[in-house]
C-alpha cells in the first residue's frame, strides 16, 4: 500500500509538481482573491490543506494607496492616490474620513486621487482614511501634527468696524466654494497672485477691535500690493464668481472666484478692478484684476483664499511643490 500511494510528503510533492505544471498553463489572475479578507481560491485552499504555501500567487495588497505629505500638519492638504488592483477599473474609489466622503478623480489610467483638507480648527492626531474599490477595503492611519499659528490684533477704522456680510454674498460665496468640477484646469505649481510682500500668512488667529474671534482663522494669504497693482490667476481655471461691493458684497468687497477643478478653488478679495467675467477660462499668470481696499479691509491688499472641498487650506505647498 505504501509503495503504491507513498507517504503524505511524497504525495504532496507529486501533487505540487502536477499543480505547478497546471499553474504554468493557467493565468495567475484566475486565482486572485475576490475580496481582501475572506475568500480563498480553491487551488490555494487545497495546497494549504497539504501544508504547502504559495506566496507569489496572490497580491500582497489589493489596493495600492499613497498618502502625501508623509508628515502633515494642520492646514495641509492630504493627497490620497489610489491604484486599484485591476488596472482596467474605471470606477472611482470611495475615500472616507470621519464619515465624510471625498471625491476621487482619475489622474492617469487606473490611478485615482482624492484631496482631504485639514484646518487650524481641527484636532491634531490620527486620521482614519478608508478607501473602498470593487468590494475591497483598505484603512490607512495618518497622524496630523499640530502647528502654531500667530495671533493678530485688528482694529477697523470708523465705518468698517462691525461690518456683517449680507445674505447675498454669503450664499453666493458658499455656493462657489462647494463647486466640485470633474475637469482639472491647473497644471503644475501655483503662482503668486501678486508681487507684493506677504503681510498676513494663512491660519492667523485674530482679535477684532479687542474681541477674540472664536472659531476664526485667517483663511488665506494677504499680499500688501499697492492699489492698482495687478492680480494674476495663480493657475488656470474658470471664472465662476464675480461680486461687487456695490451689489452688496460689503465684507468681501469686489471679489473674483476661480474654479480650478476637482474641488479646488481660489477667491480674490478687496479688489479695485476686475478684468474678467463669469464663465471666462483664464490661464496661469493672466491678469484678472487689481489690488484695492474694498469691503472689510484696513488698507490696500489682496486676500487670496484657497479652498479644497470647501475648506480653507494653506496654499503654500500648492505654490512651492504643486499637486499636479
Amino acid at each position: 500500500m505504501n509503495k503504491l500511494i507513498g507517504s503524505r510528503e511524497q504525495r504532496a510533492g507529486s501533487w505540487g509538481r502536477e499543480l505547478g505544471e497546471l499553474g504554468e498553463r493557467l493565468p495567475v489572475t484566475n486565482y486572485q482573491l475576490a475580496t481582501t479578507n475572506y475568500q480563498l481560491p480553491v487551488l490555494h485552499y487545497f495546497l494549504l490543506s497539504l501544508g504547502i504555501t504559495i506566496v507569489s500567487a496572490l497580491p500582497a495588497q489589493a489596493l495600492q494607496v499613497r498618502v502625501a505629505p508623509a508628515k502633515p500638519h494642520l492646514g495641509d492638504t492630504l493627497s490620497v492616490v489610489v491604484r486599484p488592483n485591476n488596472p482596467d477599473v474605471n470606477v472611482s474609489p470611495i475615500v472616507t474620513v470621519n464619515r465624510k466622503t471625498y471625491p476621487a478623480f482619475a489622474i492617469a489610467p487606473g490611478v485615482f486621487r482624492a484631496f482631504v483638507p485639514t484646518t487650524p480648527l481641527q484636532k491634531v492626531g490620527k486620521r482614519e482614511i478608508q478607501i473602498s474599490s470593487e468590494g475591497k477595503v483598505r484603512n490607512i492611519a495618518v497622524w496630523v501634527a499640530n502647528r502654531k499659528f500667530p495671533v493678530q490684533r485688528i482694529n477697523f477704522r470708523p465705518g468698517k468696524a462691525g461690518l456683517e456680510a449680507t445674505e447675498l454674498e454669503l450664499s453666493r460665496v458658499a455656493a462657489f466654494k462647494s463647486l466640485v468640477t470633474p475637469q482639472k484646469f491647473w497644471n503644475g505649481p501655483f503662482l503668486k497672485p501678486n508681487r507684493g510682500r506677504v503681510s498676513t500668512i494663512y491660519g492667523v488667529r485674530r482679535y477684532y477691535n479687542g474681541k477674540f474671534a472664536k472659531d476664526y482663522y485667517h483663511r488665506g494669504v494677504d499680499y500688501a500690493g499697492p492699489v492698482g497693482s495687478p492680480v494674476v490667476a495663480p493657475a488656470a481655471g474658470r471664472v465662476s464668481l464675480i461680486g461687487l461691493e456695490s451689489q452688496g458684497f460689503r465684507v468681501h468687497g469686489n471679489i473674483i472666484g476661480l474654479d480650478h477643478g476637482q474641488g479646488v478653488t481660489s477667491v480674490f478679495l478687496h479688489l479695485s478692478r476686475i478684468y474678467v467675467r463669469e464663465g471666462d477660462i483664464v490661464r496661469a499668470g493672466q491678469p484678472i484684476g487689481a489690488v484695492g481696499s474694498t469691503g472689510a479691509s484696513t488698507g490696500p491688499h489682496l486676500h487670496w483664499g484657497f479652498y479644497v472641498q470647501g475648506e480653507a487650506v494653506d496654499p503654500t505647498t500648492w505654490r512651492e511643490q504643486g499637486m499636479n
